[in-house]
């Protein structure tokens, strides 16, 4: 044991240690050859100590005469050691998430504080790496002054993980239509604002009318807003929703315990609210006669036992123009949609002005082409196509409480350089209207996502 420590305690071991702990992690993993110019730094560390001889002496010199001078730098020191090695983690091994809304309700509850895996698929080194530490987007106590700086700016660079994105995992991502943002209104999808302001007022006039109203602002990738949801479909892959039933490659989804749908409910006298709690039902609207409630296939079930409950049906939406790629007349609905093909890396498709606005906003958005239509002549880049290849993968996500979730129907296809990590478990789980410790769902700790 003793031999062992002389061993360690030699400096050139140490310096083989970390050199090659720093080699591995930040020069192998993360591709980026400019970083070997930190070894020079963990040489001096343990070798030739420059920086302790001239630096680190003077320093100790000024901590001993001064007790001021020696407090404040322990704190900032404490500070900017704290502040590295939790930026690290958050970098490269795992970030924490709050489930804002029930769009992933039974399987998720608003309120479930999630342990999200970067190393699951593998980190992304981020797009902007000029920013606040520990906020996202907004400096703390701003609605709109931004976090980040975009005077460096990195292109998509995923470093290896375990594995990809399988079906039916819970994904966290940054939301691909977050890339521009109404400041004084970001609860709302830039997009259907504009969709609705053009169908009120007219293309251009609707466009000058919402620029008039609304400071306009983009975001790169790494500071969108994150959602949540479940990736159905993975590249390659044909979905189809056939009355609220998603279909893979022609064959039904896995169940998914938890999934909700919408049901209305007729009652020949009022739900007691013990009745409603008691079957577990957490959003719902009615009167004394009919309700309207998100609840599983199980739960309806037991409904139909009740004696004073005389229908139970599932809603399903009629088609309607809201769903993507909001097609000029109403063909798909949420409840009836598809079928979809999901891109894949490397494949190629056939272009048509009838199916461009699949892949219109891919084209141009996620993978920077210019496109025009001139009649029935596509070009890109300025060159005529007949088809297109993918250069990324992209994935189909849906919420799990299906008639209360924003997702992929609504506004298409994820790319894999949105992809953030896997949900794997809820660390802590606290419900909203009570008070501590009676808001904490003990059940519910350390439960692992499914």
């Amino acid at each position: 044991m003793n031999k062992l420590r002389t061993i360690l305690r030699n400096k050139w071991v140490g310096f083989g240690l970390a050199a090659t702990l720093y080699t591995l992690w930040f020069v192998v993993w993360t591709g980026n050859l400019w970083l070997l110019l930190g070894l020079p730094l963990i040489f001096d560390l343990y070798i030739t100590k420059f920086f302790q001889r001239y630096v680190g002496s003077r320093n100790k010199r000024l901590c001993e005469r001064s007790k001021v001078y020696k407090a404040a730098y322990e704190w900032v020191n404490a500070i900017v050691f704290a502040t590295v090695v939790a930026t690290l983690v958050h970098l490269f091994i795992f970030q924490m998430y709050v489930i804002p809304t029930s769009s992933m309700e039974q399987s998720l509850l608003v309120g479930d504080y999630l342990y999200v895996s970067k190393v699951t698929y593998g980190p992304q080194m981020p797009n902007t790496p000029v920013s606040f530490p520990f906020v996202h987007h907004t400096m703390p106590f701003s609605q709109t002054r931004k976090s980040f700086s975009e005077i460096v700016k990195w292109p998509y660079h995923r470093l290896k993980g375990l594995r990809k994105v399988r079906r039916n995992d819970v994904v966290v991502f940054n939301f691909p239509a977050g890339d521009s943002v109404l400041l004084e209104n970001q609860a709302v999808t830039y997009y259907d604002v504009v969709r609705s302001y053009e169908t009120t007022f007219g293309k251009e006039e609707g466009r000058r009318q919402l620029n008039d109203r609304y400071t306009i602002v983009t975001r790169p990738v790494d500071k969108r807003e994150n959602y949540i949801k479940r990736c159905v479909a993975i590249p390659g892959d044909t979905l189809e929703v056939r009355n609220g039933d998603v279909w893979v490659n022609g064959k039904p989804q896995e169940p998914v315990a938890g999934t909700q749908h919408q049901y209305l409910v007729q009652v020949t006298s009022p739900l007691t609210q013990y009745a409603i709690e008691n079957l577990g039902i957490r959003e719902y609207s009615g009167n004394r006669t009919s309700y309207d409630m998100f609840i599983t296939e199980e739960t309806a079930e037991k409904l139909r036992q009740l004696e004073n409950v005389t229908m139970v049906r599932r809603y399903i939406c009629p088609p309607n123009n809201e769903v993507f790629p909001q097609w000029g007349a109403p063909r798909w609905s949420q409840d009836n949609y598809g079928p979809i093909w999901i891109p894949q890396k490397g494949a190629t498709v056939a272009l048509t002005p009838d199916n461009l606005p699949l892949y219109r906003r891919i084209i141009e958005v996620y993978e920077g082409h210019t496109l025009e239509v001139d009649g029935e002549e596509i070009r890109i880049d300025g060159v005529p196509a007949t088809d297109y290849t993918f250069a990324m993968d992209y994935y189909w996500m849906m919420g799990d409480n299906r008639h209360n979730s924003a997702d992929s129907r609504f506004w298409g296809f994820v790319p894999e350089d949105h992809i953030v990590g896997k949900a794997s478990f809820v660390w802590l789980s606290l419900e909203a209207g009570k008070s501590f410790p009676s808001n904490i769902r003990w059940r519910r700790l350390f439960r692992k996502v499914r």
